[in-house]
């Protein structure tokens, strides 16, 4: 159970409803964890834009690579991934 009330897709507006939509399109949904930051919608944005600056960009590690380290890490906070 969530201590910070979502921001669900249905109540989303402006930047966030945005933001949900570009992620619906990347993931074919929206995140708990976009929904939670989404309560402060510049910080929503700029976390996302590392996120994807890291994981979806051309950089020195294969995206196989990216998501294995992200799998690992999560397993290690003991987060869902």
């Amino acid at each position: 159970m969530a201590y910070i009330r979502p921001v669900s897709i249905d109540e989303a507006t402006g930047d966030t409803a945005r933001l949900y939509q570009a992620a619906i399109k990347r993931a074919g949904g929206v995140a708990n964890i976009i929904q939670i930051m989404s309560r402060d919608g510049a910080s929503a944005n700029a976390s996302m834009g590392l996120y994807v600056a890291l994981m979806k960009s051309g950089n020195s590690l294969s995206s196989v690579r990216r998501e294995m380290l992200a799998a690992v890490v999560s397993n290690a906070n003991d987060c869902y991934y």
